[in-house]
Formats: structure tokens, sequence, C-alpha cells
């Protein structure tokens, strides 16, 4: 791992960009909180989850210009969360969320909204406007957080498969500096109600 993005928890925790050396760290994040993969994909990670996770790229035509996948890792190295980010996603100044894990075991302890927290002062830091995820449908835990963090929904996209389910995702998008949902989907119309 790098030096470190950004810190929190007065520097306990280190937000560091992950590179190919850092794929089975992150291999056994996931395996040891397979919650997510169980509930949107119905399986817990594959073996190569981490892997495919590092080499995740949008379709061709989505425009972008820097991706990350960020692990939040404590003094000693263990990972306690991870991202994946795209910026000026679809249009500038949009940056997508593609994944955000916590452990389980920090579940309810109000750790992941920290380091939620600190991760959209560091996007809004590099110049990001507006915040844009997908959450499934269902996935009650994740679709209340996002709510909570100030995401509103833009349209429903699906069914798409993810593992071995077919799920619908709730498009959701925040703006960082103002501006509302309409003035963002002038911006990026794929998020329009109704488009394909």
């Amino acid at each position: 791992m790098d030096s470190g993005l950004f810190s929190i928890e007065g520097g306990a925790v280190t937000a560091r960009a992950l590179a190919a050396a850092d794929v089975p760290a992150l291999q056994r994040f996931f395996e040891a909180n397979p919650d997510y993969f169980v509930l949107t994909g119905g399986a817990p990670p594959g073996a190569n989850e981490a892997q495919s996770e590092m080499d995740d790229l949008p379709p061709a035509g989505m425009s972008y210009t820097g991706r990350w996948v960020i692990g939040f890792a404590d003094a000693g190295g263990g990972l306690q969360a991870m991202a994946s980010l795209l910026s000026d996603f679809l249009a500038p100044r949009v940056w997508h969320l593609g994944l955000f894990i916590a452990a389980t075991s920090l579940h309810g302890s109000g750790r992941p909204q920290a380091f939620y927290d600190a991760l959209e002062r560091w996007m809004n830091g590099q110049g990001a406007q507006w915040l844009r995820l997908g959450v499934v449908i269902g996935n009650a835990r994740a679709e209340r957080f996002w709510h909570r963090q100030g995401f509103v929904q833009t349209r429903e996209r699906g069914p798409l498969t993810i593992g071995q389910r077919q799920q619908m995702l709730r498009v959701m998008v925040k703006p960082l500096a103002g501006g509302t949902p309409a003035q963002y989907l002038t911006l990026v119309a794929r998020d329009r109600p109704g488009e394909a």
C-alpha cells in the first residue's frame, strides 16, 4: 500500500490506494466479510473476487479520468473497509462510487459512517461536485445508509446479473456543491428515468 490519501479516527485508520500487491489482503477482507456478496449475488465472494475488483473497468464508451480501489487500513495494515471510485464518470466532476464495504463487525458502530464521511471530503477536495452510485433494491441496510448520506434516487436499472442473481438497481445521486437532481440529469442523461 502507498503512504495514504487521508487519515481517519485521529490517524488510527489510513485510506490508501490499493495496488496489485494488495490483492491478497483485499481477497482476505472479502472472504472475512461475505455478507454483501451473499445478499447481492447469492454466494460468498469467489476465489478471484479481489482481482476482479481491481481489474473492473466501465464498459467502452463510458468516459472517466481516474480510478481507485481504496482500502481503509488500521495501524497493523488490516483492512477495515474498502471503496472503488471513478472520477469524471460520464461527465466532468461526477464521481461514481462503485462499491463501499465495511467490515461486518463494524456495522452499527458508527465507524463506516466516519470512513464514508472522510472519503466524501476527499472526493470533494479532488474536484467532485456530484456523487453517484447504484444500490441493489432490497439491500435494506445499504439503502438506508445511502439515504442517510443525502443520496436521492434518479431511476431504477435492470434487471442486471450480479453473481447468481438478477437484481434491480436504484441509481442515486448526491450534490456536493449545491444543485438539484434535475441539474444533474442535464449532465448525465443515462440516469434519467426511462433511459435505456
